[in-house]
């Protein structure tokens, strides 16, 4: 049973570059909510938190960027390389993520948390859970992904991943074990099943009521099971010039959610947008020609403030395709 009453919290570890991202917004489409404590860890040294002076304290202003804040890719190559220095850290550290973690997960509305930290076991987090989940894949795959979406060189990435204890200790204490080593389609049918076991008399994917907006303008959150559906949208609304297919959003839902706009059943705009670190970012807008844009902008994106605010994001960033830059000033200003 999880140290918070009413919540059953899902513990999500994993190496470097193994997938826990992906997993975790996956879980989220289930219907979790979904916390990055390694992102907590992130915030809780920047530049007036109060982890901040304490690390600067510790490490020297050496680490520290023009900018004053903390260079975390000097800092990483200091710790990564010396398991006393990375202890050393994370007892400053740890306790502000601790925090932060108790917080939102009381403040949480749903019942089901997932908590993805790449420490979960070492700082006592996985006794705290209720389901301890595993993400696994081989060392060449997350050498790959490192170099792909961390920008890392290959020796880089294979010197984060040798600094780590090996998968296997981290698999052994699990009580369910992803192996994302494959499509992003086989990790969500891992994820789905393991869901299932533990919440048999659950609904896997939960439809969320329609509400209606103004007027017939029904806006809902789409279900990675709508992968199809959402890829001739958004070849139809860009005119062809961004063609995707349902493998390409089976991948997005790694990463983002997806809003869509539908008048008398047909569906005629979209959103897609992620939170990360407590801010929610919408950087794909796709509106049919025949409705007002902003009007049908302003109905998705209060959408997405609502659901905002109910995963306790601090800040809503909209990122408008180029065309639609020079009208924004005609755009409400999000409250």
């Amino acid at each position: 049973m999880s140290s918070w009453p009413g919540k059953f919290v899902i513990g999500l570890t994993g190496n470097i570059g193994t997938g826990k991202s992906v997993v975790r917004k996956m879980l989220e489409h289930l219907g979790a909510y979904g916390i990055d404590a390694d992102a907590l860890a992130n915030r809780a040294i920047a530049k007036g938190s109060p982890g901040y002076q304490p690390v600067v304290d510790l490490f020297g202003k050496w680490i520290l960027a023009d900018d004053k804040q903390i260079d975390r890719a000097k800092l990483g190559r200091l710790v990564f390389s010396n398991p006393d220095a990375l202890d050393s850290l994370e007892k400053v550290v740890h306790p502000f993520v601790g925090q932060a973690l108790d917080i939102l997960i009381r403040r949480s509305q749903q019942s089901v948390v997932v908590v993805e930290a790449i420490k979960l076991l070492e700082a006592g987090l996985g006794q705290k859970s209720d389901s301890i989940w595993v993400t696994y894949a081989p060392q060449d795959q997350q050498i790959a992904r490192l170099v792909k979406k961390r920008a890392m060189t290959e020796s880089a990435a294979l010197q984060r991943i040798q600094a780590q204890p090996p998968q296997e200790k981290k698999v052994t204490a699990a009580n369910v074990v992803i192996r994302n080593d494959g499509t992003f389609e086989n990790t969500w049918m891992q994820v789905v099943a393991s869901w299932n076991n533990l919440f048999p008399a659950a609904e896997v994917e939960p439809i969320e009521a329609a509400e209606p907006v103004a007027g017939e303008i029904f806006i809902y959150r789409a279900r990675p099971r709508e992968a199809e559906d959402i890829a001739v949208l958004i070849t139809q609304l860009s005119n062809g010039a961004r063609k995707t297919t349902r493998n390409d959003v089976m991948a997005a839902f790694g990463e983002k959610a997806f809003l869509l706009l539908r008048i008398n059943e047909r569906p005629l705009g979209l959103v897609g947008w992620k939170v990360e670190n407590l801010v929610a970012s919408t950087d794909d807008v796709f509106i049919d020609k025949s409705l007002a844009y902003f009007d049908a902008l302003g109905a998705l994106m209060g959408e997405v403030e609502r659901v905002s605010r109910e995963l306790q994001c601090e800040a809503s960033l909209l990122f408008l395709p180029a065309e639609h830059t020079s009208q924004a000033s005609a755009f409400p200003t999000l409250g």
